[in-house]
Parts: structure tokens; sequence; C-alpha cells
């Protein structure tokens, strides 16, 4: 009698066990909730413009000393690199191993002046995850600003310079976002009222 109570004990815990896992796979793999893109307009006609060129170098040096600067960090080290497409690479530990990340993006300069990064590849490791799981990961364990929102069920960063807060309210506009060109070009607007 004594072993059919600790035979329905092992059995009940293990029961509570897998169902612990399981509840938890699935609050991992459920795709987020993405939040809506800014449509408003950048310039009030009241503002200075100034056009701004630079290089893939320039902006790669730029990107990841913000990056430094400010303590955008999680659990994942990364750093972004500008070539033919915006790659970001980093390393993710899991468990006691590091398994190296890879994404890249398609970038495009929008209309409004914001910035769309599309997913294109990613590599963990060998493993094979679902981008939005990926992406919903990186949203939710990294400090990131504002105005940069992680859509994973679009598969995209939507990088609003719109709401970007710059000193002396000061506003950026992307023009031209072509990589493979290094055609890159921004739009300064610098208030005069």
């Amino acid at each position: 009698m004594k072993r059919n109570k600790w035979k329905t004990a092992f059995f009940g815990l293990a029961g509570l066990v897998i169902l612990g896992i399981v509840i938890l796979f699935a609050m991992a793999f459920m795709p987020a909730k993405d939040e809506t893109n800014p449509k408003g307009a950048y310039s009030s006609g009241k503002d200075v413009q100034f056009h701004i060129n630079a290089t893939k170098e320039d902006l790669n040096k730029m990107i990841n000393h913000y990056i430094k600067k400010e303590g955008l960090n999680g659990p994942v080290d990364y750093r972004v690199l500008l070539t033919d497409e915006v790659e970001l690479y980093g390393t993710i530990p899991i468990f006691s191993q590091d398994l190296n990340l890879k994404m890249t993006f398609e970038p495009e300069a929008l209309k409004n002046g914001d910035l769309v990064l599309r997913q294109k590849s990613i590599s963990l490791g060998r493993l094979n995850l679902p981008v939005s799981y990926v992406l919903k990961f990186i949203r939710d364990s990294y400090k990131l600003p504002d105005w940069v929102k992680i859509q994973p069920n679009d598969k995209m960063v939507y990088v609003s310079f719109h709401d970007m807060k710059l000193k002396s309210d000061l506003k950026v506009r992307a023009d031209e976002f072509n990589l493979k060109d290094d055609n890159i070009s921004f739009t300064l607007l610098v208030p005069t009222q």
C-alpha cells in the first residue's frame, strides 16, 4: 500500500513538471503583440534642414559607440555591422554554453523619414528557432531606446527617428539608406522657433 502512495506522488509530480515545461514553451513561442508605427509628419515648416551624407564605416563607428555609451545591453553581448545589409552579431548564454547569433536585415528608408529593418536571415548556433521568437526574446531582454520598436510578428525592427529625443529639439529623418551602393543620407531638422 505504501508503494502505491509513492508511485502516485511520483507520477503526480512528474506530471506537474511536464505541464510546467509545456506551459513555458507555449508562452515562449506565442506571437507577441506588435506596436503600431507612427505616421506623423516631420517638418512643421519652421525648421532649417541640413542634409547629411554618411558612409557605412562612419555609421558602424557611431552605432557601436552608441550601444556602448548608452549601455544598451542585456543577457546578450552584441554588435551591429553595416555591410550590404544590417548585421547583428551576438552570443546568447544558454545553460553553460554561449550560442553565436547572427541576424541580417534589409533596411528601407520610409517616406515619413523613419527606417524599417526587415529581417532577412537568422542563425543561432545550429538551432532553427522561429524568427518571431528570437525577435521577441531580443525585445524583451534588451534595454532598447523608445524609438526602436521590435515587431516580432512582422519580422522587422522599426526605427522611429520621429520619436528620437535629441538635444535642442533636433529631429533626424532618413532620406536614403542604400547600403549596397554606400548611399546613406539623412536630413537634420533644426527648429527655428
